[in-house]
């Protein structure tokens, strides 16, 4: 387990940006239809029911609204787990896998540990890839990894048949905190790769960001989380680009952040707090 004040800001930077990407708001679908639809529980209440009735809002309205949400004060530690996985048809492999634990003790004092773990697997000799290793040379997927998007953002990019790709992020709540449960070196940063190079797997904690990597003949995968400063949000990228057959790829991103147990009266007392700025 490794203490430093640079892991301490990694530890911060994404519990920030987690806290964030909770509180985003999620579009609307179209007005006429929510204005024509009459829930049957309201039609049926006989002459006197009244139909829903929709009211458009501004944005600039919309961005003074208060509401509940996970406050920055309310966490006292996080799990954060990332796993990036490639299998290609010929039984080569790579994986990168990370986990970064924050905990507080009774004096608010953060600790943090990270664990990395990098592995690569070709079963020919000297590395070299053979036919069936799905690739697909004259077909390519690009582009994804140029698009810059606040918050999170999921990319799937496939040119070929037969793949089974998914991007999938979640972030959960409790009053505990679970295991990281992986086996890995206590370092920063890990890295792999074949006899010749053609498959490798790297991830990488620093800047307060992470980053992770998986090249094969058939394309890339990788994990990207940019913590928010003055001059842009946070964002968390997901990205998948397949050119080939038969390959399975997986990116998974896991956040686990454990709330503060709150008495009865701390929790009036934030409701009281809440309802005296939402009168503003």
């Amino acid at each position: 387990m490794k203490r430093n004040l640079s892991q301490c800001g990694i530890a911060a930077g994404v519990c920030a940006l987690a806290c964030a990407c909770t509180g985003n708001a999620y579009a609307a679908e179209s007005l006429a239809a929510t204005q024509a639809a009459v829930p049957a529980f309201l039609s049926a209440g006989g002459a006197d029911a009244q139909p829903v009735r929709c009211e458009l809002v501004d944005d600039d309205v919309l961005a003074h609204q208060t509401g509940k949400y996970a406050g920055s004060d309310m966490i006292s530690g996080f799990v954060l787990n990332v796993l990036s996985q490639w299998q290609l048809p010929n039984g080569a492999s790579a994986v990168a896998q990370g986990a970064l634990t924050v905990s507080q003790n009774t004096a608010n004092q953060l600790s943090a540990s990270v664990q990395t773990r990098a592995n690569v697997t070709d079963p020919m000799p000297g590395g070299t890839t053979p036919g069936n290793s799905g690739a697909t040379p004259n077909t390519s997927a690009s582009g994804g990894q140029n698009v810059s998007v606040n918050g999170v953002s999921q990319i799937t990019q496939v040119a070929g048949n037969s793949n089974v790709g998914s991007n999938a992020a979640t972030i959960d709540y409790s009053n505990t905190l679970p295991i990281a449960g992986m086996a890995g070196s206590n370092q920063t940063s890990a890295a792999a790769s074949n006899a010749n190079g053609t498959i490798k797997a790297g991830i990488a904690f620093g800047g307060n960001g992470i980053n992770v990597t998986l090249q094969t003949p058939a394309g890339m995968a990788t994990q990207n989380i940019v913590p928010g400063s003055a001059q842009q949000a946070g964002a968390i990228a997901q990205l998948l680009q397949v050119a080939g057959n038969n390959q399975q790829v997986a990116n998974q991103l896991q956040l686990s952040l454990q709330t503060q147990q709150l008495s009865a009266q701390m929790i009036r007392q934030a409701g009281v707090l809440q309802a005296l700025r939402n009168t503003r």
